[in-house]
């Protein structure tokens, strides 16, 4: 039994070794690791590979959440102070974000269509900040025009998410034929949940009830086989779909 544990203890400190080496730590760990590999390990966890783990970022994440929650306009004064401070195109950007998020979406528009006429004029991120502002203030037609000048300039920038929003977007500015050949688009080639889902609750909302029956059938047969972190990771979309299907 006591080779085992040093065996085990070893393990891990090669373990360690090689996180060490790959993340380019300072050499001095692997001497640690191998002079004393129980105690070596716990201090390298503790130091290096705890502070750099899925586990530490899921407690940013949280703690990110938490001071939303306790001060939520905390961001947007910050940002605002940044750029009153410095007006500079990227705290213009981070300030359109903070105040879309905020719930201004009017002011967020205008600050996103100030930063599309600088150096970030095809910046694909501020288009799709701006077509969102844009979708929040009801102004679906300029909404949809961000949303095809992101298509025709970066295809691949967020697909799916741009091609969704923008099937959304035609249904609000009065496309129902252009809102599902969108949604058709993007089931056919993204072939996911939250496309499959959208499509649905579009189905229900425009009346197409057997669509919708149909689209409620392929997204029953994939849900099925789903784990809990899977139903955790779309429990938002989980509850609208099923929120939509009891109207």
């Amino acid at each position: 039994m006591p080779f085992f544990g040093l065996g085990l203890h070893f393990l891990v400190a090669i373990y360690f070794a090689v996180h060490a080496v790959r993340t380019g730590q300072q050499t001095y760990w692997l001497f640690i690791l191998f002079s004393f590999p129980l105690l070596g390990s716990v201090v390298y966890f503790v130091s290096i590979y705890l502070p750099a783990s899925r586990l530490e970022r899921g407690t940013k994440r949280v703690l990110s959440a938490a001071v939303k929650v306790l001060d939520p306009t905390r961001e947007l004064r910050e940002a605002t102070a940044a750029f009153d401070y410095t007006p500079t195109a990227q705290n213009q950007i981070r300030l359109a974000q903070a105040l879309l998020n905020a719930g201004d979406a009017k002011q967020a528009a205008i600050n996103y269509e100030a930063c599309l006429k600088g150096p970030f004029a095809a910046d694909p991120e501020i288009r799709l900040g701006a077509a969102r502002a844009f979708v929040e203030c009801g102004n679906f037609a300029q909404a949809v025009t961000h949303l095809r000048a992101v298509q025709a300039s970066h295809p691949d920038f967020r697909a799916e998410q741009v091609a969704l929003l923008l099937a959304r977007t035609l249904q609000g500015a009065g496309d129902t034929v252009g809102a599902k050949a969108a949604f058709e688009q993007a089931v056919a080639r993204f072939g996911s949940f939250e496309a499959r889902a959208e499509y649905a609750i579009w189905a229900i909302e425009t009346g197409e009830q057997q669509l919708a029956q149909a689209l409620k059938t392929e997204i029953e047969r994939v849900t099925r086989h789903w784990n809990r972190h899977n139903r955790e990771l779309n429990a938002p979309m989980l509850k609208r779909l099923a929120l939509a299907f009891k109207q």
